[in-house]
């Protein structure tokens, strides 16, 4: 049959109760992820007391998981093309929720350590296949603020935890093991699944015209039957059919650059956030706040991220996201420095409170902008893989932070992480492609690859 126009057939669906199921279900594995991603980072104070843990050691199970993370990265992209993006997205649940309750079970560091591994893996490559799927989905004009709304409802995960921990850790010498059990309950997404749809476009690209056009007639017809009469899509626009998508397609220079300015986004992404929130409540500890308090303050402050990912929900479509992440990083850059030189209970509370709130925006900025600096063929290998360096960056953060702590003190570790906001909001403003005229042209029904 002739092309199937996945992506303008996409474009001109007003949202409707499909949209907002799809947005449940991805917002629910991102709840989880988002739950589970700091749980090492809330019960290692514990840990170093109850095992006699140090920070170095700390510091080595934070790396080894980003490690985890960037081979989760590659292995979701490269699954989410050989099986298809909503198959990919309940296996990677699945897989991070399994390892989360194996964490229950960990007997000393070690066994944790690889289960945490395993959970990151797990993590990374949820967050990849999901943030391809949701790009897929929805239309141009509005796949930024869906973006940022699965987000929203996600990124609760992270101060629901927290709280969550800062009452269980405490309890006595076995009660830790809760936070784990927590995060494995990302595993119930398999209720949601016949709610999710296929990706047309990723049918599309395998040249399985047939398969897309059923998608999207049987999406096509649920929304028309809330809605009423849909507009004509806009002519399609030939993409060559690709099954197999090799990793030297990034060598072309439509696809090497975009990769390698992602890249330096999600590098300084990742050793910014997670060197300040992987960190906190243990530095906290270290310097003389009991485990109660720092895991309370850093709970906190975790409130400020869903709201953060409402605030970019706000500006995402409306304004040029290059320009919205370079304000981002910045505002992070200097609040997380600010939190790092002051010992007020109060103030680290608001400046940690800031950095969250920013920091979830400019992950959702993020999520948006990233696919689509590529076409469908290389949207999954170039997200995974400037997503997946990111991740694998940070397996070198931890140590930089245990250096410069244990060389230079706890302030040092601040000056740092503010360094690198600085450096990915520089990157940016300097080279980070426009993509707001893409998507109004794509909003207007006329034919464009976004």
């Amino acid at each position: 049959m002739p092309h199937s126009n996945a992506l303008n057939r996409l474009n001109r669906l007003p949202i409707s109760r499909f949209h907002k199921a799809t947005l449940l279900a991805v917002s629910f594995a991102y709840f989880f992820e988002f739950a589970d991603i700091n749980s090492f980072s809330t019960t290692a104070p514990k840990l170093i007391g109850l095992w006699g843990v140090t920070v170095d050691q700390v510091a080595y199970v934070t790396s080894l998981s980003f490690l985890g993370m960037f081979i989760g990265s590659i292995v979701g992209g490269t699954i989410a093309d050989r099986w298809g993006r909503k198959q990919a997205l309940v296996y990677t649940t699945l897989f991070f929720g399994a390892f989360s309750f194996a964490s229950v079970f960990s007997w000393d560091l070690v066994s944790l350590g690889v289960f945490r591994i395993l959970t990151s893996a797990g993590l990374s490559a949820m967050t990849v296949v999901g943030v391809i799927y949701v790009n897929e989905m929805y239309p141009a004009a509005v796949r930024g603020k869906y973006q940022a709304y699965a987000i929203v409802i996600g990124i609760c995960g992270t101060p629901v935890t927290n709280l969550i921990a800062s009452a269980i850790v405490p309890l006595n010498d076995w009660s830790w093991r809760l936070v784990y059990l927590w995060g494995s309950l990302g595993i119930l997404l398999v209720l949601f699944t016949r709610h999710l749809k296929e990706s047309p476009r990723w049918y599309e690209n395998r040249g399985e015209h047939a398969k897309a056009d059923a998608v999207l007639r049987e999406i096509e017809t649920r929304v028309a039957a809330e809605m009423g009469p849909l507009p004509e899509p806009a002519p399609p626009v030939d993409e060559t059919p690709s099954a197999r998508v090799p990793l030297r397609l990034l060598l072309q220079k439509k696809y090497l650059f975009p990769t390698l300015l992602l890249t330096v986004l999600w590098v300084t992404q990742t050793i910014g956030f997670f060197g300040y929130s992987s960190w906190a409540p243990t530095l906290l500890a270290k310097e003389g706040f009991s485990v109660e308090k720092s895991v309370f303050y850093v709970a906190l402050s975790t409130v400020g991220a869903p709201l953060g990912a409402y605030l970019a929900s706000l500006v995402t479509d409306r304004f040029e996201r290059k320009w919205c992440l370079v304000a981002f990083g910045t505002v992070i850059a200097l609040c997380g420095l600010f939190y790092g030189l002051t010992f007020s209970p109060v103030l680290i509370v608001v400046f940690g409170f800031l950095v969250n709130l920013f920091e979830r925006g400019y992950t959702a900025l993020g999520y948006a902008y990233s696919p689509e600096l590529f076409d469908t063929r290389g949207r999954s290998l170039g997200t995974s893989v400037s997503y997946g360096l990111g991740r694998l960056s940070n397996a070198a953060g931890p140590l930089i932070v245990a250096a410069l702590y244990n060389g230079h003190g706890y302030q040092s570790v601040f000056y740092f992480i503010a360094g690198t906001w600085v450096v990915g909001a520089i990157a940016l403003a300097v080279f980070g492609p426009r993509t707001k005229q893409a998507r109004v042209i794509a909003a207007q029904n006329e034919p464009a690859a976004v």
